[in-house]
């Protein structure tokens, strides 16, 4: 098992003034041939959107997009005809296959809104494009299957080879995974996590390749993403 800590601190930056946003792996301005992406993963956003703020409508194609709203609320528009809001607890999946074009907003005029935004590559081009979204009960503690390619145990339903796992623990509660492939990514949302010999702190990434079954201990209470990838 192999892995490599990607700290918080070290992630491309960019303040647009409405937006302040950190990249994980090379993205817009930000380039780092070091980290382009990490197997189907390919970005992972960190963004903070200010009150009544947000993207126009812009296309994508050929992507696995994933919103996951930390605080606040996300409206979302779609040339499918789609209307959301995603909040807390909620998970958005919209694959862009052959062409989407979408909006998203902050849907407050008072507050901000914190998600990550989470591109994946898809396995086969030119599909029709689809959206989905659903919420997971926040009451849940462990490890919470959200993303799959199956859609087992209700999880959304992606067009790639990969498990997405919401991570919910208090105090120092421990949550145990065998992954399925061979490279895990985590990334700390909230709280303290030690998983692999390694101290996560939020805004941390951990790569983990060749990955043995992992035990994951909070410190405080933890919140987290963990891709099972190829």
């Amino acid at each position: 098992m192999k892995t490599h800590l990607r700290r918080a601190d070290a992630r491309g930056h960019a303040d647009h003034g409405w937006l302040d946003t950190r990249h994980t792996f090379s993205f817009a301005g930000y380039y780092d041939p070091r980290f382009m992406g990490f197997g189907d993963l390919r970005v992972i956003n960190e963004d903070h959107i200010a009150a009544g703020a947000g993207f126009p409508k812009h296309p994508h194609r050929d992507m696995e997009i994933v919103s996951y709203v930390v605080e606040g609320a996300l409206a979302h528009a779609d040339t499918l005809g789609t209307g959301s809001v995603i909040r807390p607890g909620e998970v958005q999946l919209m694959s862009a296959g052959r062409g989407i074009a979408h909006s998203e907003y902050n849907h407050s005029k008072d507050e901000g809104v914190h998600l990550l935004q989470i591109w994946l590559l898809p396995a086969e081009q030119g599909t029709a494009p689809r959206y989905d979204q659903k919420a997971f009960p926040t009451h849940e503690r462990g490890l919470r299957l959200v993303v799959s390619p199956d859609g087992r145990d209700g999880s959304l339903t992606i067009g790639q080879d990969v498990d997405l796992h919401r991570l919910l623990l208090d105090g120092d509660a421990t949550a145990q995974l065998a992954p399925r492939r061979g490279r895990v990514w985590v990334q700390l949302v909230k709280g303290g996590l030690e998983v692999a010999g390694e101290r996560l702190e939020p805004g941390d990434g951990l790569a983990i390749v060749e990955p043995d079954d992992l035990t994951f201990r909070a410190h405080g209470g933890a919140e987290a993403l963990v891709f099972d990838l190829r």
